[in-house]
């Protein structure tokens, strides 16, 4: 029996800790918060988005390839099924919205029913739980880890350890993400953080859209307004007080932010999904089959009420009609409906992503165990790792996956890898 010390009691924490006891060790969970699961109990909104529904080959798919290759060993060894069958064999009813997405049923307290699951299996199993306890550094040198330093001075050793501290967004759920210099500084291979999943904050902001939703088309990323196109993602856009967040802007932040540190960058909204030559085409048969259609009605079949209304008086248009529409003015409704210009995006917030993009590099990670390569007792798993997935529940299955991974290999020797 050995002793492992788990860092970490978010989702990826417990499933380790709770597997590894399930091995045969004596296991201690440490966790900064006084309570456990605190950012699983925000996932989703609060409403907690569990996993998302398909095949093992489905889930990793929604990853990029060299993302998806390294975490296909975690899923098939703690899959989205057995999340799920774990839970409801602890009470907790789930169900599969439209999209794919798995949720606890809507009721009073369901994120923290799930919390309350992992930690109630884990618990039962034998796992000493410690919350309170902040590690403040790491001890020793390849290939094995000595210690953990703690906020009181004192060391904690042990076998092994299994680090799970999440990442470096929302910071008040206690993942500030310095682990990862410690570990830099110990030799082992690092990325930056960056924000993922994160709203996008706009230089020209509109604040008095706050709540409208762009929806049904394609968010793009430019080089430059009237650029080439250097990322898109098809989803709703929702603005905020400060810029845009909504699905699409969430998958597209770490892209738009990274390209934005290099050089200038333009957003734009497609709603329409042609070529400005095919809108104005459109454009000019409508004035013919509908001389009298008020143009301001034609827009917004594409473009919100609220926004619409906004531009026109900007523009001071009137009531104009569709036999009186000039040609600079046609232009320009084609330019809305096809390439809405949302402007300069200003800097993504890392802390205010759903996940952090960088990490431990997943190249120094045996994707079978999680051990830290060239380290005999060093183990990462969850968002601690350089996994970003897409909104959906994607990024909790890769934490309960890695975790489960790391909490099956603990305390075995790296050679029986």
């Amino acid at each position: 029996m050995a002793a492992i010390v788990v860092v970490g009691g978010g989702a990826a924490g417990m499933v380790a800790a709770w597997r590894a006891v399930l091995k045969g060790h004596h296991v201690t969970l440490l966790e900064a918060n006084q309570k456990l699961g605190v950012k699983l109990r925000i996932s989703g909104g609060g409403k907690c988005n569990i996993t998302h529904d398909g095949t093992v080959e489905s889930v990793a798919g929604a990853f990029s390839k060299e993302q998806a290759r390294f975490l296909k060993p975690s899923f098939h060894g703690f899959s989205n099924a057995d999340v799920i069958e774990l839970l409801h064999r602890e009470g907790v009813e789930t169900y599969v919205r439209e999209n794919g997405r798995v949720f606890p049923l809507d009721r009073p307290g369901s994120a923290a029913a799930v919390v309350a699951a992992f930690e109630g299996v884990m618990r039962r199993a034998g796992v000493q739980v410690r919350t309170g306890i902040r590690v403040m550094g790491l001890e020793g040198r390849a290939p094995r880890m000595a210690a953990l330093r703690l906020e009181d001075g004192k060391l904690l050793k042990a076998d092994g350890f299994i680090l799970a501290t999440g990442g470096a967004s929302y910071p008040e759920t206690g993942t500030r993400g310095e682990i990862v210099g410690w570990l830099e500084n110990m030799g082992v291979p690092t990325l930056p953080w960056a924000p993922a999943l994160a709203p996008i904050p706009l230089k020209a902001p509109h604040p008095s859209w706050e709540g409208v939703a762009f929806r049904n088309g394609t968010l793009r990323l430019l080089e430059g307004k009237g650029g080439r196109r250097i990322g898109a993602f098809s989803g709703d856009v929702v603005f905020t007080r400060n810029g845009i967040s909504g699905p699409a802007a969430l998958e597209l932040s770490r892209q738009t932010e990274s390209s934005r540190r290099k050089g200038l960058v333009w957003l734009g909204y497609d709603f329409a999904g042609r070529s400005e030559a095919e809108l104005d085409s459109e454009l000019r048969h409508e004035q013919i089959e509908n001389p009298h259609l008020s143009v301001r009605n034609w827009l917004q079949r594409w473009v919100p009420e609220r926004v619409a209304e906004s531009l026109w008086r900007t523009e001071g248009l009137g009531e104009l009609r569709m036999k009186d529409l000039p040609k600079g003015i046609r232009s320009t409704l084609v330019r809305w409906v096809s390439a809405f210009p949302l402007g300069l995006p200003g800097a993504v917030p890392l802390e205010r992503g759903e996940v952090a993009a960088g990490g431990v590099a997943r190249s120094a990670v045996d994707p079978h165990s999680m051990r830290v390569k060239n380290w005999e007792n060093l183990q990462v798993c969850g968002e601690l790792l350089d996994i970003d997935g897409p909104v959906g529940g994607y990024n909790l299955q890769a934490a309960f996956s890695t975790g489960f991974m790391a909490g099956e290999s603990a305390g075995i020797p790296a050679s029986h890898d």
